[in-house]
């Protein structure tokens, strides 16, 4: 029996990357999906898996309600919510202004509570799953990188909230914490030498992760398989967190 015979899910930030992967992964184990980004490429992404797409800005206002009039006309319902949806391209601290923190914060953080404040009264009790994407910079203190460290780390706590809120209720609220992850969001630091070396080399796999190696955390995070957690942060981030040494002389990285 397919992993979500006969469930559905949302994916925000579906477009490509994590959001792409995660759709994708479900889709295969059964589920049936609607996918949503800010890009259009939304579009083709769904079209490929077979399912529907929503073009919608999740910040925007009324977008968690839109989302839901989307699933529920797509498919009659909704089990399962990824916010995965987010920016990159942090600054330090004295380089911001107004408008750059408030849109980590609005993106970031407050555009993934608006939406599962919309989508959980049509979540089932018991039987629903929420999985949040954090970050390993919102839980190790990374330099340069605040607006988004903060933000990410609001979407963890808030997700230990919404896991002791619902979980009487019967709804799993979980997350996973990526390390660095080859996407579009990464790729131009992934070129940087001294990114690789301060980032990727002193993590013990001493690479950057896969989307597919998320969306795996992501849809076992969202699975009847999880049906006794809820509340945790999970680092997919190859040791970043746990460990953290630079290579010996004449180590390769992988």
């Amino acid at each position: 029996m397919p992993r979500f015979q006969d469930e559905v899910a949302i994916v925000t930030g579906a477009a490509r990357g994590i959001g792409a992967a995660t759709a994708a992964r479900l889709v295969a184990d059964g589920a049936r999906v609607l996918l949503a980004d800010i890009l259009p490429q939304v579009q083709e992404t769904a079209a490929a898996l077979g399912m529907p797409a929503l073009v919608q800005d999740i910040a925007a206002p009324g977008a968690g309600e839109a989302l839901a009039a989307a699933v529920l006309k797509a498919f009659g319902r909704v089990d399962i919510l990824a916010n995965i949806a987010g920016i990159g391209g942090s600054r330090p601290i004295a380089e911001t202004d107004d408008a750059l923190l408030d849109r980590f914060l609005a993106i970031n953080l407050a555009a993934p509570v608006r939406v599962t404040r919309a989508i959980l009264p049509h979540l089932p009790r018991p039987g629903g799953a929420i999985v949040n994407v954090a970050s390993t910079f919102g839980i190790a203190g990374v330099a340069g990188t605040t607006p988004y460290a903060v933000a990410k780390a609001g979407v963890a706590q808030f997700t230990r909230q919404l896991a002791a809120e619902y979980g009487p209720r019967g709804i799993r609220v979980n997350a996973v914490a990526p390390g660095v992850i080859e996407t579009n969001m990464t790729e131009q630091y992934l070129e940087d030498d001294y990114y690789r070396r301060a980032i990727l080399e002193p993590a013990p796999l001493r690479r950057a992760g896969r989307p597919e190696e998320v969306a795996a955390v992501i849809a076992f995070l969202a699975s009847a398989e999880a049906s006794f957690v809820t509340g945790e942060v999970v680092a997919v981030d190859g040791g970043f967190v746990t460990g953290r040494h630079p290579p010996k002389p004449g180590e390769e990285s992988r």
